[in-house]
């Protein structure tokens, strides 16, 4: 069965461009789109969406209504998997949209758009209960506090893992990505959970919850 998803952004190149790219996707069936907070709330009490797809600047002030709204969605429609899209790194919207909890929810940088098959795997991953981060964020929330708290306990090598696990990558692409093997992954993942404090974690979160609840448990929240 195909995911259903809502797609909000006020920009109508942006709307129609991408609206075009997912409807060529099979596993995907999008069912409205929108274009301010308003509209993508009503589209999501009419349709019950999977998943929503929406950017973060729109009206009426174009800071982050995006966020706003996610946020009402998780409140009023728990169900529906949310991923939110950024011209820009700005990591204060992504602890704001994580703050109430990160699961089914994702954060992503609109360049990743080109990417269909990234964005599907993100929209599906919100959908089941996951969480998406994009690595970009992960590298800047990672590098305004490296120098403070259990991250000094990590090895460069757990560094690396725990950039991957925060952006989502199972055990398989992150042995792939950084050429171990799956066995030395596990071992540095448990490494990783035990220094940090993040052994009793649920599985469905904890990869994100990795960096989230160690900046947000240190008082290091931006």
């Amino acid at each position: 069965m195909a995911l259903r998803v809502i797609f909000a952004d006020d920009n109508y190149l942006v709307r129609e461009g991408v609206s075009a790219l997912l409807v060529e996707v099979q596993s995907i069936e999008l069912v409205a789109t929108a274009t301010d907070p308003n509209s993508l709330l009503k589209a999501v009490a009419e349709h019950a969406p999977d998943a929503v797809l929406t950017d973060i600047r729109m009206p009426p002030t174009q800071t982050n209504e995006g966020i706003e709204a996610a946020k009402r969605i998780r409140a009023e429609h728990p169900g529906v998997g949310v991923v939110v899209l950024s011209q820009y790194v700005e990591e204060d919207y992504a602890f704001e949209l994580l703050a109430g909890g990160v699961g089914g929810m994702g954060y992503l940088l609109k360049e990743r758009v080109s990417d269909v098959d990234e964005l599907v795997r993100a929209l599906h991953e919100v959908a089941r209960g996951g969480s998406v981060l994009d690595p970009k964020v992960v590298e800047g929330l990672l590098a305004r506090k490296s120098s403070d708290g259990p991250l000094l306990g990590l090895t460069d090598r757990e560094r690396e893992v725990l950039e991957q696990m925060a952006a989502g990558r199972n055990n398989a692409v992150i042995a792939k990505t950084l050429y171990m093997s799956d066995r030395a992954v596990e071992k540095h993942i448990g490494s990783v959970f035990a220094k940090l404090g993040l052994v009793d974690q649920q599985e469905v979160n904890r990869r994100v919850m990795a960096v989230l609840a160690y900046l947000e448990a240190s008082g290091t929240r931006p």
